[in-house]
This record gives structure tokens, sequence and C-alpha cells, in this order.
């Protein structure tokens, strides 16, 4: 490295020295300048040679320069107030043969508006790459995830145990919020492409015109440069289309050609590509609806439909209420690290006259939110969104006497022991019923 800089003249090192750093200045052991650039000088308003010699203190105001000099340690991204303003300062000893014989200082940046506006930047840029790598290192979910034993859900799971190992196509519908991905990845992890990729698309997260080439991929000519699509990503595997009706109509067409003929066309690729993929679609609108506007091909529901997997929502399979608030709550305990945590009795109440139009997504929210809400060992109604105790608060409104509210409160009971026992004996005993009283009751609130 010293030969290099013999080799240098001058006027390139002090080129060098003056272009590396926005400002920069260096001290020796007395703390007095040695070298200072020369936009640093003008900043501070005082001529470069009057500068060099003089106490770094009469200079810089409120350096710290001597306290590295005497310390020996280095002050790394160091808030500086000078002419009223906040900057970043790194300053570092500079030591030869063990003894320190001076200290280098330069801003890093010179105005914190900076700073901020690069952190935020950075920030943003590190989320959407954990994003990335979460998405692509995502947790593959098992039928042994899905959470409930009503009767609609053990009816899909039988569905899907049946179906996986097939490379039938399969339709998953459901509201926003039911999991409907949840769904598909248990059939991919039930078929024999399990250990091949599970690969997923949003088609209402990307521009339309950008959706083709993410699915089919793209060759730019001028770059000579091809990207794989997701289509072939998925090659041998699985790929999941979430949101399929909000493809626009002329992908629709290709994407209907890809299954039939197991070929994909890429955006400006000269020849198409073999590929051998298993097709699993989700939507949260009827397709039927969308063919009767004219906004989805009917040829290609066809296609991706040989299997269609209808998710109820959550308040049509309230008695899997109990299971699905439990798994939960375990799960948001641990990360929170709590020892223990319970739901209070008005809590759950709450919960379960709730109508929930985000599904069990809107659950895991609320219950993760109330875990590190809870000031105590008991989840209280406090820590519920306003909504939701808004909700409770009509309903008890819209009560016309004490009849109902009685009605409510025993439907409440009876639905959330249902949940915990299959033994009706067991169920009536827990309660104070009859078996006979119990049944009745089941079919008046239609359990």
């Amino acid at each position: 490295m010293k030969s290099v800089f013999q080799q240098l003249p001058e006027s390139v090192l002090t080129q060098i020295l003056e272009n590396a750093f926005q400002w920069f200045v260096v001290v020796d052991k007395e703390c007095r300048i040695l070298y200072i650039n020369e936009d640093y000088c003008r900043f501070l308003e005082v001529p470069r040679d009057k500068a060099i010699g003089q106490p770094v203190d009469q200079v810089i105001e409120n350096t710290q320069m001597h306290e590295v000099v005497k310390s020996g340690k280095a002050h790394v991204a160091s808030p500086h107030y000078i002419k009223g303003t906040y900057m970043l300062a790194n300053r570092v000893p500079l030591i030869v043969d063990g003894e320190i014989v001076g200290a280098f200082g330069s801003v890093v940046f010179r105005d914190m508006t900076d700073w901020k506006k690069l952190s935020s930047h950075v920030r943003t840029t590190m989320d959407k790459i954990t994003m990335n790598s979460n998405e692509s290192n995502q947790r593959s979910y098992r039928l042994e995830d899905i959470k409930g034993s009503s009767q609609a859900i053990r009816s899909i799971k039988e569905t899907i145990q049946m179906i996986a190992p097939s490379d039938l196509s399969v339709l998953v519908e459901g509201e926003s919020g039911t999991g409907k991905e949840l769904f598909a990845q248990s059939i991919h992890e039930r078929s024999e492409r399990s250990d091949l990729p599970f690969v997923k698309i949003n088609c209402a997260a990307i521009p339309s015109e950008l959706l083709e080439a993410e699915i089919f991929g793209s060759f730019s000519e001028s770059k000579n440069q091809y990207r794989k699509g997701r289509f072939e990503q998925a090659d041998n595997g699985t790929l999941f289309i979430d949101e399929i009706g909000a493809m626009p109509l002329t992908i629709q067409a290709k994407l209907l050609r890809a299954i039939q003929e197991g070929e994909i066309e890429p955006l400006g690729a000269q020849q198409n590509i073999r590929v051998n993929v298993r097709i699993l679609a989700a939507t949260n609108k009827p397709l039927e609806t969308l063919i009767e506007q004219g906004k989805f091909r009917e040829d290609l529901y066809y296609r991706i439909q040989a299997i269609t997997l209808r998710i109820p929502p959550l308040r049509e399979r309230m008695e899997d209420f109990t299971e699905l608030a439990n798994t939960f709550l375990q799960q948001y305990i641990l990360k929170a690290g709590k020892r223990r945590l319970v739901l209070a009795s008005q809590t759950r109440d709450y919960l379960q006259a709730y109508h929930w139009p985000g599904n069990v997504r809107e659950l895991q929210n609320v219950i993760q939110a109330a875990v590190y809400l809870a000031d105590n060992e008991t989840i209280e109604p406090s820590a519920l969104p306003d909504t939701l105790k808004q909700h409770r608060a009509n309903q008890f409104n819209e009560s016309n006497n004490l009849q109902d509210a009685i009605e409510q409160l025993e439907r409440s009971m009876i639905q959330e022991a249902l949940g915990i026992e299959d033994d009706k004996k067991v169920v009536a005993k827990r309660l104070g019923l009859s078996r006979s009283t119990l049944y009745e009751k089941i079919k008046k609130y239609n359990l």
C-alpha cells in the first residue's frame, strides 16, 4: 500500500483528500489542525491557511476531537451541534506503533434531515428485502394447521385428503381473511409435489401492465436478459394464483393456453417453454358473477375448477371460534414472552357476539393486539378495538327487554361449551341442564 501512494503525484493525493469526504479534519496529538479540506473551511467561514496550525476547538465549535485523542476511543455517527444545526460525525484516533499521534474527523451528514431521509429509505428498503425473504422462505402450512371441527371444516379437510395426491386444478372460494392460502398450501403439502416449489402470485397486488411478465416471464433483447416468471419458477410444483378474478381478460386467454398446452410464451421470447405445473386458484368474488359481467372467461373457469372448495366465513362457523381464539392466544402469548394470559368471560362474550367481517384474519389480529395491550393476566374488554365494543353496545341497545339479553347470554354460553366439548351429555351436565333441554336449546339457537 505504501508503494502505491509513493507512485501517486501530490496533486492526485490532494484531489483524493479533498473529495473522499464532504468535510474532514486531521489533528495532531496536541489537537492542532494538520489538515482540513477546503469545503469544510468554506462552511466554517475560515481561510484554510489560517485554520491549519490552530487548536481545533478555536476553529470548530463543540468539537470533541480532544476527547478522541485523550481516550483513544472512536466516535461513530456522533451528533455534532455546529452553527445552529445537528450533524453526524465520525472521529477516530490515529495510532502509530501503539501510540496515539492524532485524530481524524469527518462529517457523515451535514444535516440531520438528510440522515432521517436516508434512514427512512434504508428502513423501507430493508422492509422490502425482509418481506421478499420471508415470502421466499415462508412457512409451509399443513392440513393440521387448519383449526376447527365444524361440519364445514371437517368436510373440506376430507376433500383435501382425497384430491391432494392428484393433479386436479382446485378453485378455493372464500371471503377475504378466511385463509384461502392456508387451504391451498395444505393441498400442496399432501400432494406428490410437496418437495417441489409452491409458488404464489396475487393478481390484485401487481399492476396489470406488469402481471403478464410476472406470470410468464420476459426476455429483453436490448439487454440480452431473460427473467423467469412464476409459471417457470413453479415447474414440476404448484402455482397458486390468488385473486384470479382480478386477472385481465387478455392474460386469462394466455393462462388458458398455458394450462391446455402445458407450455408458456414469455414476453419477447422467440419460442415457448414447456412446463409441468399444478394450478391452484383462489377468489374472494364468485367467478360465476364475473362471467355474467363479462370480466372472466367461462372456458378458463371450467379449466381451473375441477374441484371447488368453498371456505365459509367465520360468522358461519362460530362453533370453531373457541379453538381458533385459543390457538391464536397461545401463539401470541409465547411471542410476547408472557407467562400466562386468559380471556375474561366478558371479553369472550364480546368476541363471540361480533360478526367478524374480516373473518379469521381479523380475529387473529384482534387477539394479537389484545395480548400486547393486556395490563395483567386477564384480557379485559378494554384491550379490544372500539368497533367490537361499539357492536356489543349496539346489541344491548337493540334488546327490548331483559329476556332478550338473557337469551343472548344463554346462546353464547352453550356455543362456547359445545366448542370445547363434543359429548352433549358432558355439556349438559356442565351447564346444569338435562340432555333433552340442551337439545331443545341447540335447535332453538340453531347451533
